[in-house]
């Protein structure tokens, strides 16, 4: 266990360096921060004292060894647009974020399986092949577009929902949500269900699949042969085991949501670390982008560590005594 853990720390260690290094490289070919700090006016000793000030002046691995120890600390300097620290930006930007994936993760799920159960069960039904073509509505349209339109029915035509913002929020400490107000609620539930609708689908029809793979199995005939209701042996064996991948997958598409709401955050003009980024990108902000770069590794390190460790606790097989030879 203790090796197992070990070997994914050093990956996850490797990953984030590589990841790192990438981040750092944007300061070095994507524009100059002393032209965006002291503009194109700055004469050349104004430029040679601010690279020194700054630790432009120092050799590559230098400059990035000062990188990585600040961003070990979570510091990655100050925003070129805004003048704010950035690690001060990402700490107000990120409980939006991450409140919106939670959101959209749990509809997806609450949703998703039961769907995916009664799509394998009733597979001939007529609902069953209703939620089979609105999966394929759900992989197929473009996530823009699906904002797009649950804003012209739902907020422009029936009215129900605003179309942009986060509402009011509650602060708790340093932590903000809008989850304990009803205008919170108003405001999330259109970027939720648009960022929800992919991994709806995609959860359904993993659901699905894994359930009737299940079912073909030889110990469901055997429950089946020992007189098991259909209820015990739908519910208590199949789907017991059609969740282990997925609520795997599940955790990795969190963080996919965390990564990816960048779209959703534009078209709802959700206050979020999406809408910083791209934001960042227009203007060329290359603190903003490589802090946004290296915490999104970190989330995604981070739960494909934890998903590695729930396999491991999970399937037996990988738990193999090899000085036994097994």
């Amino acid at each position: 266990m203790f090796a197992f853990i070990l070997r994914r720390l050093l990956q996850a260690v490797v990953v984030m360096v590589t990841v790192a290094l990438v981040s750092f490289l944007l300061f070095q070919y994507v524009g100059d921060p002393v032209v965006f700090l002291l503009g194109q006016d700055a004469t050349a000793e104004q430029v040679a004292e601010m690279r020194a000030a700054l630790g432009l002046d120092q050799p590559f691995f230098v400059q990035f060894g000062h990188f990585l120890a600040n961003a070990v600390q979570g510091e990655f300097g100050i925003s070129l647009r805004q003048g704010t620290q950035v690690s001060q930006l990402i700490a107000e930007r990120f409980p939006a974020t991450l409140e919106l994936a939670l959101v959209a993760a749990a509809l997806a799920l609450l949703l998703g399986v039961p769907m995916g159960v009664y799509a394998a069960l009733k597979r001939g039904s007529f609902l069953s092949q209703v939620f089979m073509t609105v999966s394929l509505l759900g992989v197929s349209l473009p996530t823009f577009l699906i904002g797009i339109l649950l804003i012209l029915v739902f907020a422009v035509v029936l009215g129900w929902f605003p179309s942009f913002g986060r509402g009011e929020v509650t602060h708790i400490g340093g932590w903000t949500t809008g989850l304990l107000t009803l205008k919170g609620w108003h405001h999330i539930t259109l970027p939720a269900v648009t960022l929800a609708i992919f991994q709806l689908t995609l959860i359904m029809r993993l659901v699905r699949a894994e359930m009737l793979e299940v079912l073909r199995t030889d110990y469901i005939k055997f429950a089946r042969a020992r007189g098991l209701t259909d209820r015990a042996v739908h519910f208590g064996h199949a789907l017991k085991n059609t969740l282990v991948p997925v609520l795997t997958i599940t955790g990795l598409q969190l963080g996919g949501l965390i990564a990816f709401a960048i779209i959703t955050e534009t078209v709802f003009q959700w206050p979020g670390m999406g809408l910083l980024f791209i934001q960042a990108v227009t203007f060329a902000d290359i603190p903003v982008m490589a802090a946004y770069l290296c915490l999104i590794a970190l989330i995604f390190v981070v739960i494909n560590l934890l998903v590695d460790l729930l396999y491991f606790a999970v399937d037996p097989r990988l738990r193999v005594d090899k000085a036994g030879g097994h």
